[in-house]
């Protein structure tokens, strides 16, 4: 099989793949119409246990049907709740924590995600990550709110402390305007 570079979001799945084993507790923290947290809670396993937050019933009721349909309905807690809240919810290290920022996919494109909301999540997200961990935000900066949380993510991603945190930005200089961005973030093994 020939490996093709693809999407950002591509580079994501690929990133999950390598980071998230068996066991893990990770958190999808927009849940959308459920595909991030199928694929995590396949990774997880059994033993695994997946936190996926969205504020529309739509997106939870999508994600539930998905998961019952694979048979891994028991692997994930739904939570109907902003991403913000996420310390309220996930009380343990996680090893790995996915944004995928923006609007759930054929709702309602006014309904997205704000940098005042998303920052909160961050630094939560942050703060949640176990050492050799894996923060992913993929960000779509063709429309308006996309491209500020995208500009607000590089200045606050920027600042991270490089003893404490590796982070990486990824996107295609040739692609057309407003494609996904992604910013892959990962705790160094002796961090804090």
């Amino acid at each position: 099989m020939e490996y093709e570079l693809k999407s950002a979001r591509y580079l994501a799945r690929e990133t999950l793949a390598r980071a998230v084993t068996p066991g893990s507790i990770v958190v999808d923290a927009t849940m959308g119409n459920g595909h991030d947290t199928l694929f995590l809670s396949e990774m997880v396993g059994k033993g695994g246990k997946v936190y996926a937050f969205d504020i529309q019933p739509e997106a939870l009721d999508s994600t539930e049907r998905l998961l019952k349909e694979y048979g891994i309905r028991d692997r994930a807690e739904l939570i109907l709740a902003g991403h913000e809240r996420m310390a309220e919810y996930v009380k343990e290290p996680a090893r790995a924590i996915v944004f995928n920022l923006g609007w759930l996919p054929g709702g309602d494109h006014s309904v997205t995600t704000r940098w005042e909301t998303t920052r909160t999540a961050v630094e939560s997200a942050l703060s949640l990550l176990q050492p050799m961990g894996v923060l992913i935000i993929c960000v779509y900066p063709g429309h308006p709110e996309g491209s500020v949380e995208r500009e607000q993510l590089t200045k606050m991603l920027s600042g991270l402390s490089n003893r404490e945190y590796n982070v990486l930005h990824e996107r295609f200089l040739n692609a057309t305007e407003g494609a996904p961005e992604c910013f892959t973030i990962q705790k160094q093994r002796n961090a804090r």
